[in-house]
């Protein structure tokens, strides 16, 4: 944790103030003593391995030189050579456990980081049992014993993992990092740290740019540099790209930033990106904003907000925006402390389901440092408690970057282990089955002219029919008119596309009870007809209970859909008709067809369409537009139209 690390560096100072002021050194060697004053004023200037070396010297003349090995620990720590610092902490116990009152947390804290659970267990207890630590220490103590506590019953029960590096289109000898995709699977994006030591710009010799690889036969393309549009001489670091592959959001620290980091978009038009723009208050801030995830609907939009102070970020936590119908991003909140700890969060990642969040956080117990966390969305909206993934996805090292394929099935993550092409490289493995997201599939088509087949750019809406809120809105991609829209399983939908000078189209389906996958997706294009007296379209998201004309509570949408229409359109005229197939007499069908057809009209009445404008008849089974041999042709047949009359 960050509060942790800076602890830390005030325990350095408070060992030089224990030594230099409040007691004398504990060696009678005036050489050995000499040797550690010249030691510290090494240490004091960054000289590590000056200071090492003098400190050997003194502890040769002196092996009970308890300041020498103490310092000499914090050498190796701040160096980061872990075992050697153990090895030092374990000397000053040996020749005084009381001389420094915090040598039992020192020496607790870096087993636990190295994996020596029990041993760190048993010290950290110590140490809060002396009660001599202030508050930040023991709170740090109290941090690391939970993770001791659960690493130690983590190890026993380790979850399957099996990393494998994505390969030498992706990875190379430089850090890769970050990645996302698009929720067809098609296209990878994600960030590469240049060296760069014949040219270096505003960042020095290193800077992050992005770079896209397309999956081509199951096969991922060599990754090329993402270009102008998107990179700069600046930083561009973590992205997320919406479903349909259309618009990208990152986070960068290019010239024109509100604060240190921001995020920025841009939008895929014909074959490039256009120039990218910061997408401004509320959601960037003179604070520091990076590591966003968009949902799969596109409407929220999840970020790490670091509170800068004093040019250092800290209280870095997630952060969430909504899209309202208007186009403007509403004013961050941070998730609630079920999610955000005491600790820092990083990298969280909204799976595709839009129901289940993971998130890297050093707050929640876990293995040590950062680890990755999955948390899964309430019926009342809320988070539920975050679930550790578990060793040996997780380690004592920091693990993030965490992103899930859209399949739900594979997930993705940076990694510097043994064996790759060099720095951080790109892993897959597969998500044991009870940390993955719920099952989605997406619809995937193109919208155009029906008479002309030109492609259109139109508005489309996808509708949850059970609860009537909107999923997912959008519109089709300028250029081909294609569109891509996220569907999670188990719900019925109803699809809505339009656009100014044409009849609104209107689609249903079901995901209940059918298996989802996005390796089989819907295929649907959508033909618009221009408004023209004669046009018709079928109303198929306008329900009745079998043999009654009552409107079910779902067909609102729908019908909603078409009094807007009317209004948008105040000079035209139509009619409902309404049909059945052959099941019943002749007229019987006549009769509940054309009450179904008066009870829409009525519902536009009622809805303040002037009467005038309409008109309805039902004629039954007369008018067939599939075989009535076959259920699936029988609810073709039973259906509900509009057609213009008058313009």
């Amino acid at each position: 944790m960050k509060k942790i690390v800076a602890l830390l560096c005030c325990v350095f100072c408070a060992f030089n103030l224990t030594y230099s002021q409040e007691r004398p050194l504990s060696t009678h060697s005036k050489k050995a003593a000499k040797l550690f004053e010249d030691a510290s004023h090494y240490y004091d200037s960054h000289q590590n391995e000056n200071s090492i070396a003098l400190l050997l010297k003194a502890i040769k003349e002196d092996s009970n030189f308890v300041e020498a090995q103490g310092l000499l620990g914090y050498v190796y720590d701040d160096m980061r050579q872990y075992e050697s610092a153990i090895h030092q902490y374990a000397e000053v116990i040996r020749i005084n456990p009381n001389y420094f009152p915090n040598i039992f947390f020192d020496i607790g804290k870096l087993e636990a980081k190295t994996e020596h659970y029990d041993d760190a267990k048993a010290h950290l207890q110590y140490f809060l049992q002396t009660g001599k630590g202030d508050y930040q220490t023991t709170f740090a103590a109290g941090t690391f014993l939970a993770d001791c506590n659960f690493a130690i019953e983590a190890k026993k029960h380790p979850v399957p993992f099996s990393p494998l590096n994505m390969g030498p289109a992706i990875n190379t000898k430089l850090d890769e990092y970050f990645p996302t995709m698009t929720v067809d699977g098609s296209l990878l994006i994600f960030t590469r740290l240049l060296y760069t030591p014949d040219t270096p710009g505003p960042e020095g010799d290193h800077q992050e740019d992005f770079y896209i690889s397309h999956k081509v036969d199951g096969e991922w393309t060599k990754a090329l540099n993402a270009g102008p549009q998107l990179n700069t001489e600046y930083n561009e670091g973590a992205s997320t790209i919406s479903a349909d592959g259309n618009l990208l959001i990152f986070a960068s620290d290019r010239e024109g930033s509100l604060g240190s980091c921001d995020l920025y978009y841009s939008f895929h038009v014909g074959n490039s990106w256009t120039m990218a723009r910061n997408m401004g208050a509320p959601v960037n801030t003179r604070n520091w904003e990076t590591q966003p995830s968009l949902s799969s609907d596109g409407r929220t939009l999840y970020f790490i907000r670091g509170l800068e102070s004093h040019h250092q970020t800290k209280e870095q936590h997630i952060y969430v925006t909504n899209l309202s119908d208007s186009g403007y991003w509403s004013v961050p909140v941070k998730l609630s402390d079920t999610i955000n700890s005491q600790g820092m969060e990083q990298s969280p990642f909204i799976s595709a389901d839009n129901q289940t969040l993971y998130f890297c956080s050093d707050g929640h117990p876990g293995m040590g440092g950062l680890d990755i966390f999955m948390s899964r969305r309430l019926p009342n909206g809320s988070w539920g408690i975050p679930v550790n993934m578990g060793y040996p996805i997780n380690t004592s090292k920091d693990e993030s970057g965490i992103s899930i394929d859209p399949n739900g099935k594979l997930a993705y993550l940076s990694s510097d282990r043994s064996g790759g092409y060099g720095g951080q490289d790109i892993y897959s493995f597969v998500l044991p089955d009870s940390l993955r997201p719920q099952p989605v599939t997406y619809m995937k088509g193109k919208v155009f002219d029906a008479n002309t087949k030109d492609p259109l750019i139109a508005y489309f809406t996808l509708i949850d029919l059970g609860t009537g809120k909107v999923v997912s809105q959008n519109t089709s991609k300028p250029g081909d008119g294609t569109f891509l829209v996220c569907l999670p399983a188990n719900k019925n939908y109803a699809l809505n596309v339009s656009k100014k000078g044409y009849l609104f189209y209107s689609e249903n389906f079901s995901l209940k009870d059918i298996k989802a996958s996005y390796e089989h997706p819907f295929l649907k294009d959508v033909p618009l007809q221009p408004i023209d007296t004669g046009a018709s379209i079928v109303l198929k998201n306008v329900f009745f209970e079998t043999n009654k004309y009552d409107l079910k509570p779902e067909s609102e949408v729908e019908l909603n859909k078409l009094v807007n229409f009317l209004k948008n359109n105040p000079t035209i005229k139509i009619q409902i008709s309404g049909h059945t197939d052959n099941q019943g007499t002749p007229q019987s069908n006549i009769t509940l067809s054309e009450n179904r057809a008066k009870s829409v009209y009525t519902y536009l009445i009622n809805h303040t369409i002037d009467a005038s404008r309409l008109t309805y008849k039902g004629y039954g089974q007369t008018i067939p537009i599939a075989t009535n041999d076959t259920p699936e042709g029988r609810q073709l047949n039973r259906r509900t139209e509009m057609k213009i009359t008058g313009k």
